[in-house]
């Protein structure tokens, strides 16, 4: 695996010794991929069948890997495949599956949809726990309880549905948990851990990884990111790039970019690497810089494990 950056600061950062609970739970992501993978043959009967049109919906980091899962099954020719935020979920569509990601099994917004939807069409959750509101509300469950955790921001577990449902579309995902077992060996690069500024890029199925990335560190370390469309780039992000910006490729760059990028005084970094084990190099980073900026990785600022919303009182 070879990772490469545009300027040629090279140096690795040092690790506390503690552990999070979040550093333990992403360190065990290969492990839980592999094991998800293996469910995917008896799942077969819930997951979606090739051919239906499908719908999936989630919330935060969940809309972002349902993102990921919609263009990969659409890119695999399994059939048409649209993910929304479950708050802006078109209840007039018609699909043949809706698949629902929460791993509280909580989030009031997916309860919401599912009572919405009712039995006119066939529903699937994957949760964390079985016995939780919306394992109950769906008309399928898949509990990946081996993948929950303690931490608030997510990191295994949302990786490890994302297996499940790659594995599920003939994707091997034993590679990809060796990639990923290098990826948490290696030491971080200080050209990462020194940025300050981050915007994550990709493409198709990616995309999705890419806002996800963005994510993890706006959870875990209050910075602020961005992520876009590799293409969508140029088209006025490339204004906030200067030094100590880091622009993260998570699909190969398209023709020109990442000149452009060092033009601007960026850095353009990516990796020969699955992107999903490219994944977990963003949730060491994550950890890193919290622990810089003398916060707690596993209870960020202004969150909660499950966001449960107050049901409005009759007037």
């Amino acid at each position: 695996m070879r990772c490469a950056g545009v300027n040629a600061n090279d140096g690795t950062a040092r690790q506390a010794d503690s552990r999070s609970s979040i550093e333990s739970e992403l360190a065990t992501q290969p492990d839980c991929w592999l094991r998800a993978a293996g469910l995917a043959a008896e799942l077969a009967g819930v997951l979606p069948a090739r051919g239906e049109r499908v719908a999936v919906t989630g919330c935060g980091t969940s809309w972002f890997i349902a993102q990921s899962y919609a263009a990969a099954r659409e890119a695999s020719g399994q059939g048409e495949t649209d993910a929304f935020a479950a708050s802006e979920f078109p209840t007039g569509r018609r699909y043949d599956r809706i698949l629902t990601l929460s791993r509280s099994g909580t989030t009031t917004e997916i309860l919401d949809l599912l009572a919405r939807v009712g039995r006119d069409v066939p529903t699937v959750a994957i949760t964390a726990d079985r016995d939780t509101p919306i394992a109950a509300a769906a008309q399928a469950v898949i509990a990946l309880d081996f993948a929950d955790e303690q931490s608030v921001v997510q990191t295994r577990f949302a990786t490890t549905e994302l297996a499940l449902l790659r594995a599920h579309l003939g994707q091997d995902i034993a590679p990809v948990a060796q990639a990923a077992r290098q990826v948490l060996a290696a030491p971080l690069a200080a050209q990462l851990t020194a940025a300050r500024q981050f915007t994550f890029l990709g493409t198709g199925w990616t995309c999705g990884l890419a806002s996800e990335a963005a994510l993890k560190l706006k959870e875990a370390a209050g910075m602020w990111t961005e992520a876009y469309p590799a293409m969508e780039y140029r088209h006025g992000p490339i204004a906030v790039t200067g030094p100590e910006s880091v622009v993260w490729l998570f699909s190969p760059a398209p023709e020109r970019l990442a000149g452009e990028i060092a033009a601007a005084g960026g850095l353009a970094w990516q990796c020969e690497t699955d992107p999903m084990a490219e994944l977990v190099r963003v949730h060491r980073l994550a950890v890193a810089a919290a622990r810089a900026r003398g916060l707690d990785p596993d209870r960020p600022r202004n969150l909660t494990r499950s966001v449960i919303l107050a049901q409005a009182r009759p007037a």
